[in-house]
């Protein structure tokens, strides 16, 4: 009996794990690869986990991790600063498979520079 509990507790500690692997994944980020550009916001969700933004570079549709929301506010980005057709600045680093997303670690809003992480 005891072993079967022991194996249990193993199974659901392995299980809970799943999604903060998932979620926390950033080695699929090229970290020696940064990119720095300026683009218009064409999409913007501001939602938990984290905010995201899709912009136009170079001919493709970037996805942007950007930070959780909470954090964003707490570092000086006010609320609504982030609104499709703005312009902004983005630094950070791309997928490893060369998927057009990648991992902000900062960006610029109406001149104000906001870290992420």
């Amino acid at each position: 009996m005891r072993h079967t509990t022991i194996r249990c507790l193993a199974l659901a500690a392995a299980l809970c794990a799943v999604p903060v692997l998932a979620h926390h994944g950033w080695g699929a980020y090229d970290a020696d690869r940064v990119m720095r550009f300026d683009a218009a916001l064409a999409q913007v969700r501001i939602a938990n986990p984290h905010a995201e933004v899709v912009v136009e570079h170079e001919g493709k549709r970037w996805e942007v991790i950007l930070a959780p929301v909470a954090r964003m506010t707490a570092r000086g980005l006010v609320d609504g600063a982030l609104i499709e057709g703005k312009t902004v600045t983005i630094e950070g680093y791309p997928r490893n498979d060369g998927s057009p997303e990648l991992r902000a670690e900062r960006i610029v809003v109406d001149g104000k520079t906001i870290e992420l992480r």
